[in-house]
């Protein structure tokens, strides 16, 4: 006699349940991959089709031609080298303060900790405003500069709270044991917590990269350099103001053959920018799952 499957097995009200919310689960999936396979096969395209026609998996159609100028463009390295450069400073010494505020906020025993706990969650809610932030940036000098737009940013509170809550899950005997052996705060902190920390650590980690790989508005207020620009700058340009870098479409005779391939620019643009972050987001997904859901849920 042949079981039943767990599915047969259920109320009709757990059936409606799990057949509403697969089908909810399918479209909103459909809604983030249906937009993603379009750009990544109108990046392919020829301009004048895919004006005319739309997309087309005829591959006699296909071209590699925005990808080239882009590839090919000076500007559009440089702000990838930016890019990359203030992501991981930023990543690194975010991080860095992250923990290192987090650890005696998750101590019972510092004095102080419910004091400082409230200057930190006000700051959650209330800024000092942009015109304010602006004037200090000016003051200490760092307008023009990759620190005026890694500095602002590099202590986030929420950060610090997911990681106080995973300090407080790690066992109370792990601490002692290094006590009796000898160790004190500094030591027992980077020689036996930060190890077993991996999991948050690499989920504040991508975080921060992820963030700052997709900021754009700092760069825009306080760097007036073009060398210094990151990649989302001159991605704005060509996505938002429809400005791609003069190189790029300089060749093209008539107005119209610019504005089809600028077009063309703007998915090949968003591609290109998307790989480091699809290419890295694999080796942190062993991570990320129990980082992100023992450091907000527990404590």
């Amino acid at each position: 006699m042949k079981k039943k499957s767990r599915f047969l097995r259920y109320s009709v009200q757990d059936k409606t349940f799990l057949i509403a919310g697969y089908t909810l689960l399918g479209l909103f999936v459909a809604a983030i991959i249906v937009p993603m396979l379009y750009i990544i096969v109108a990046s392919f395209m020829d301009p004048v089709v895919l004006q005319n026609k739309g997309i087309t998996f005829d591959f006699s159609k296909w071209t590699l031609t925005a990808y080239q100028r882009v590839l090919s463009n000076h500007q559009i390295w440089i702000g990838f080298k930016n890019a990359v450069v203030y992501s991981l400073v930023f990543t690194v010494l975010s991080v860095a303060v992250t923990v290192l505020a987090a650890y005696p906020m998750s101590r019972t025993d510092f004095k102080g900790r419910k004091f400082f706990n409230v200057i930190f969650v006000i700051t959650m809610f209330f800024g000092g405003g942009l015109i304010p932030t602006y004037l200090l940036i000016s003051n200490l000098g760092l307008l023009n500069s990759m620190w005026a737009v890694i500095l602002p940013g590099i202590f986030n509170v929420w950060n610090m709270i997911v990681a106080r809550t995973y300090f407080r899950s790690i066992p109370g005997e792990l601490r002692e044991a290094a006590v009796v052996d000898g160790a004190n705060d500094v030591l027992f902190f980077f020689k036996v917590l930060l190890p077993v920390c991996t999991p948050v650590l690499a989920v504040l980690a991508i975080w921060q990269f992820v963030g700052m790989w997709n900021s754009y508005f700092d760069a825009m207020i306080y760097l007036d350099d073009a060398a210094k620009q990151p990649l989302q700058l001159v991605l704005r340009s060509i996505l938002i103001q429809n400005q791609p870098e003069s190189g790029m479409i300089s060749d093209m005779q008539s107005t119209a053959q610019r504005a089809q391939l600028a077009e063309l620019l703007k998915y090949a643009t968003i591609i290109i920018s998307s790989l480091p972050l699809l290419v890295m987001y694999p080796f942190f997904q062993k991570y990320f799952d129990g980082g992100i859901m023992v450091g907000s849920i527990k404590g």
